[in-house]
């Protein structure tokens, strides 16, 4: 009896180990980002300070962190590594989306505050994922590699809207790429 591949498949499977991915590169991204230290051991009455007032936190302000350092190295002619840091700082964004997808999901009916919270950090995480793979479709477009940008600038459209200004420049960029031929005129009446 053969056993089923379950490389290509989706469903709980190819969750589990998206999650696994994604949870063992936060955790590299993470230790990449921030010198190793070991806390001190709380006392029962002290209160422990959110991981961000440490600089060690894994958040939208750790992917930020990366898009400046991406740019950065643009700007020092460092392509390579500048390429190396935008799809960290891509990889890193999606992964903070769907946790704090989950964790809203886990509280929602429960605090009301918890889940606006994760939905505006959420919403921060994937228009900076949005940003992020504008920075790369503009590196690799930079690099001669056009075919690289298209699924870039696809996801864009497709995390945000072709409404929003980041929406608006991918398509664009598709427009000027030739992936797509028709212009897109926001708030312009549809043509025949």
């Amino acid at each position: 009896m053969t056993r089923p591949d379950f490389r290509n498949a989706s469903g709980p499977r190819a969750s589990h180990r998206f999650h696994g991915r994604a949870l063992g590169l936060s955790l590299g991204l993470l230790a990449l980002m921030s010198p190793f230290t070991v806390p001190p051991a709380l006392a029962q009455s002290e209160v422990a300070a959110p991981a961000s007032a440490a600089g060690t936190a894994f958040d939208v302000a750790a992917v930020r962190q990366l898009l400046a350092r991406g740019d950065a190295a643009v700007a020092a002619g460092n392509l390579a590594e500048a390429r190396r840091l935008y799809d960290n700082a891509r990889v890193a964004s999606r992964a903070l989306a769907g946790f704090y997808r989950t964790i809203a999901g886990a509280f929602r009916g429960l605090d009301a505050r918890i889940p606006r919270e994760m939905d505006d950090k959420g919403r921060q995480s994937i228009e900076l994922l949005a940003e992020a793979n504008m920075r790369l479709a503009a590196l690799v477009r930079r690099q001669g590699q056009p075919e690289v940008a298209v699924p870039l600038l696809v996801e864009v459209l497709t995390a945000t809207t072709p409404a929003s200004a980041q929406g608006r420049k991918a398509y664009q960029q598709l427009v000027e790429i030739g992936f797509v031929t028709t212009p897109y005129a926001a708030g312009a009446a549809a043509g025949n």
